[in-house]
């Protein structure tokens, strides 16, 4: 098993050279970036833009999440978009 990028205490930014936006003509978050663009899922789209904004720690990242979606158990599906969104270049640890 392969060690996580991503913990409790992580302070996740977006890669130099991307910029997360809303994209009305797509009717979705998007992130940009020099050679095109990626259309986000909702999921994906809430924890990038919360990403985007402030920084803040995965463990505050996962409870502002929580407390927007009644509580909701999504702390595994929280680190595993952070992982892939690593995996894929969008995003780092402070």
């Amino acid at each position: 098993m392969t060690e996580r990028v991503f913990n409790v205490d992580s302070v996740p930014v977006l890669a130099l050279g991307y910029r997360f936006q809303w994209e009305p003509a797509q009717d979705c978050y998007v992130l940009l970036y020099p050679e095109g663009m990626v259309k986000l899922n909702p999921a994906a789209g809430e924890i990038l833009k919360r990403v985007s904004e402030k920084k803040q720690t995965v463990g505050e990242l996962i409870a502002e999440l929580k407390a927007a979606f009644n509580g909701a158990d999504l702390d595994d599906d929280v680190y595993q978009f952070l992982e892939e969104a690593h995996g894929n270049d969008w995003i780092r640890p402070e």
